[in-house]
């Protein structure tokens, strides 16, 4: 089975085709600036780039000339469309409704629609993508898989805010999580490594990149997330704030003058580790700034490291212990400063750096010692192999 994975933004779509047989990419790619002028279409096969500039102005236009591509003599990797043979779509948002991935249907679409205002950014290019291979690909089994999807186990306990009730009833304002499909993955693969079921297994997955999250999986199952109502909430990111004192809102409004919208720009584009060191928010410039004597480069890796070390602290408490931590994501996965940072902080919980293994990047593999009582790993995630699996599983 080969199954086309696409992930459809407001201006951009990437995609990959995956072959089910041995998991391998045949092609990857990326179309950029839809609808706006200097549109391109980069498509990746073996290694080889092949760039191409093209008016696409709408997502049918794009995803129509992928699959152009897709059968070209030069670049192609399928004689014909026939040979794909499933689509599936990642979804940011799913509300309450998905628990799970889903193929797609007219009500699943309608589910998807309903909670656009708990997305407005990303659902919307989402149903285009969908709406668009329906009609390019038609008959084509799709499925949606939701970003939120796997966090809808929280209790509510978990998910609830202390604010009227009222607000959850009528608006749907709750923690809901998002990177879902990654800590699924990564958890997944982790129980898979110490050949363990993952039933048995606490584990902590933290996502940690430009955007960042953590997950508390108990016996496979989501207990609590770092991420909230929106992807803002939780930890310190590249550019977002992550948690702090929601008064600080309407404190920045009347000072600076400020509408709603444009507080929220700064919290979203330009908070983070770009906010606290002046740098930059890729974390590779920070640590070298950091390493250079910039001492708002260190407070802003300082912080956070701290603020992660601070979840897996509290969600050890909330699933009364934890077998292995695992670190994912591109943060997560090539910086061992972060890392060695966060597992020393975590000492109490009877983890070891191993400072060899830790020394690497982009390798699944334990980086903490053999005699650790709790249990630190990598994990490279890989969130379209994940949907690919979730829409061979439901297509078959």
């Amino acid at each position: 089975m080969k199954v086309m994975v696409f992930n459809c933004g407001s201006s951009s779509i990437k995609y990959q085709l995956i072959s089910m047989e041995d998991n391998s990419v045949l092609c990857v790619g990326l179309i950029e600036r839809i609808g706006i002028e200097g549109s391109l279409l980069k498509h990746v096969v073996d290694g080889k780039k092949y760039l191409f500039n093209e008016n696409i102005p709408n997502h049918k236009i794009g995803i129509s000339l992928i699959i152009d591509k897709m059968m070209d003599k030069e670049c192609g990797v399928i004689k014909s469309i026939d040979e794909i043979d499933a689509i599936g779509h990642r979804v940011v948002h799913g509300g309450e409704k998905f628990a799970s991935s889903v193929v797609i249907t007219d009500e699943v679409l309608k589910a998807i629609e309903d909670v656009i205002p708990l997305a407005p950014l990303h659902n919307p290019a989402n149903l285009t993508g969908i709406k668009a291979c329906s009609e390019i690909m038609p008959g084509k089994p799709q499925v949606a898989v939701f970003d939120t999807a796997f966090h809808q186990t929280m209790d509510a306990k978990s998910y609830i805010y202390a604010i009227p009730y009222e607000y959850y009833e009528k608006y749907g304002v709750r923690r809901y999580g998002f990177h879902g499909t990654s800590h699924k993955f990564v958890a997944n693969e982790a129980a898979e490594f110490l050949e363990k079921d993952i039933k048995d297994l606490k584990i902590i997955t933290c996502h940690i990149g430009n955007g960042a999250s953590i997950a508390a999986v108990k016996n496979g199952k989501v207990v609590d997330t770092s991420m909230g109502f929106t992807p803002l909430a939780g930890l310190v990111m590249g550019t977002r704030s992550g948690d702090l004192d929601p008064a600080v809102v309407t404190f920045i409004q009347e000072k600076e003058n400020k509408t709603a919208a444009e507080v929220d720009a700064i919290l979203n584009k330009k908070s983070g580790v770009e906010g606290i060191s002046g740098v930059s928010s890729d974390m590779r410039d920070i640590e070298d700034a950091a390493a250079a004597g910039n001492e708002r480069a260190k407070l802003a890796l300082d912080t956070y490291n701290y603020r992660i070390a601070k979840y897996v602290g509290s969600y050890a408490a909330a699933m009364n212990g934890v077998d292995v931590v695992v670190f994912t994501g591109g943060v997560g996965e090539n910086s061992p400063h972060t890392r060695n940072d966060v597992l020393t902080y975590l000492e109490f919980l009877g983890i070891k750096v191993d400072a060899l293994n830790n020394n690497s990047r982009g390798k699944k593999l334990l980086v903490s010692t053999a005699d650790s009582k709790v249990l630190a790993m990598v994990i490279p995630t890989n969130e379209e192999l994940a949907i690919a699996k979730d829409t061979e599983a439901l297509v078959k």
